[in-house]
């Protein structure tokens, strides 16, 4: 059986290095880095100045890229991706980097988002005879490159990326250049980094990802964001960058600070622990609660468990341990155990628990499915009060810019009242942090602007084919 939790799914990471004589390698530690963002396939796309290699599997980074691997992947240039489907089956044939040989040469190209208008774009290219390999969204970029009429690659791929809609942060590599580039409302992070060069005859290295977690792995310094609707170029002649497309209201995607994001991230220019810490301080303000321990249900609820505990004065404990190599099993008693594959992840302590009332800090509730078995768990270790509180406000809505949420009919916030969640998770009580909580811990409108549409049902663009959104209007509105 697969054990899945109650939880969006990442979306994917990507990574790019130009300059190093070990490109392939920086890149596979820094997808090891990233392997958060996607535990479904990994590929890394290596050039040494005339051919673009490609090696892509299903599995996790470190299964993938062995010694002999990463070995036939020579060069001073490489690109990495690693995924989780968000659109597209989830088949090595939809696994990126996507490499081809078209009219522009040889180039590979990885992305992280998705692009809404890439159905209505399909349809309009194998109208005039384009022919698909893949499912993936990621794919109407190469042949849009492939079919444009400007003469230069660069030209090209500015007059492809003009094209889309929706979400993008994205790297491609041909035979001796790097290209990076963000779609023009930032929803999806995009850093650039340095490793400062280690001999005289040896320039810096210039490094892509889509956290900096990524960068400290590989000894790079952070130097800045990859701007909305910037394309950046990095070849022989040096990094140089130009904005395909104007700015448009920022709409950076606010759940990779309450989610996605590793903690030791720094996203769209605010660090993930503080703001983590903060919405927990926040939430500690908003629904006080008279109880004996603070718990985090582990690994993502950890940081605003510290900062309700903090606020509050009441003492964190560690009463659920998560076992972090559980992935598929098919072994299962005969005999049924209640809540088996939520047992299989996390274990009460029960000398912890046993006659306390406890806080239980989650960062969101999906379905409800987990959180009840969770709270059953707690009881059932003897707690005396289970009290739920999550981290950010209700989530209502789906996502159409990259991340995998259920279709609204499952998001059990858009179906039932809090006090309704509260009932069939069988919490004592339950309150969410507010929306503009949230806004004040992640830093919205202290130079960034945050995309808030699954709690909202507000979305900043226009989302073709999809029937139950409102239309598109601005952030906040």
């Amino acid at each position: 059986m697969l054990i899945e939790s109650d939880k969006l799914r990442e979306e994917c990471g990507v990574v790019a290095i130009y300059g190093h004589p070990e490109a392939s390698k920086l890149a596979y530690l820094s997808l090891y880095a990233l392997q958060h963002r996607g535990q479904e396939s990994a590929g890394i796309a290596a050039s040494d100045g005339e051919r673009v290699r490609l090696h892509k599997e299903m599995g996790l980074v470190s299964d993938i890229f062995t010694a002999d691997v990463l070995a036939s992947l020579p060069g001073s240039l490489a690109i990495g991706h690693t995924r989780y489907s968000t659109t597209g089956d989830s088949a090595l044939l939809n696994a990126q980097p996507i490499r081809v040989e078209c009219s522009k040469g040889r180039l590979a190209l990885a992305h992280n988002g998705n692009i809404t208008n890439a159905m209505e774009i399909r349809a309009n290219l194998e109208a005039q005879g384009s022919i698909f390999q893949t499912t993936s969204d990621t794919e109407v970029v190469v042949h849009l490159i492939a079919r444009s009429r400007e003469e230069t690659l660069v030209a090209a791929m500015a007059d492809s990326l003009r094209r889309l809609e929706g979400a993008f942060s994205l790297v491609m590599i041909t035979p001796d250049r790097i290209f990076a580039a963000r779609d023009p409302r930032g929803f999806r992070p995009l850093v650039m980094g340095r490793i400062p060069g280690q001999a005289a005859h040896r320039a810096d290295t210039i490094v892509f990802a889509s956290e900096t977690c990524a960068f400290d792995l590989v000894g790079a310094i952070y130097e800045r964001e990859v701007k909305p609707g910037e394309l950046i170029i990095v070849g022989p002649e040096g990094a140089h960058s130009r904005f395909y497309a104007a700015q448009q209201p920022q709409s950076s995607c606010v759940f990779e600070h309450v989610y996605f994001s590793r903690p030791d991230s720094l996203v769209f220019g605010k660090a993930v622990q503080e703001t983590r810490d903060e919405m927990g301080r926040q939430l500690a303000r908003e629904a006080p609660v008279d109880a004996d321990i603070v718990v985090p249900v582990p690994d993502s609820g950890v940081t605003a468990a510290m900062g309700f505990s903090h606020e509050s004065g009441i003492p964190l404990q560690f009463g659920l341990i998560r076992n972090h190599y559980v992935g598929r099993t098919f072994i299962e008693p005969e005999q049924r155990v209640r809540d088996f594959g939520v047992k299989l992840k996390l274990n009460p302590v029960r000398h912890v628990l046993a006659g306390k009332r406890v806080v239980l800090i989650d960062d969101s509730i999906v379905r409800g499915t987990t959180s009840r078995k969770i709270v059953r768990m707690v009881r059932d270790a003897g707690a005396k009060e289970v009290h739920m509180r999550i981290s950010c406000p209700p989530t209502v809505s789906s996502c159409y810019y990259g991340v995998d949420t259920p279709s609204k009919n499952q998001l059990i916030a858009a179906n039932k009242s809090v006090d309704e969640i509260r009932e069939y998770i069988c919490a004592d009580s339950l309150a969410y942090l507010s929306l503009e909580g949230l806004r004040r811990a992640a830093g919205d409108g202290n130079g960034v602007s945050y995309c808030t549409a699954c709690y909202t049902g507000k979305y900043p663009t226009n989302v073709v084919g999809v029937d139950e959104i409102q239309p598109a209007m601005a952030v906040g509105d």
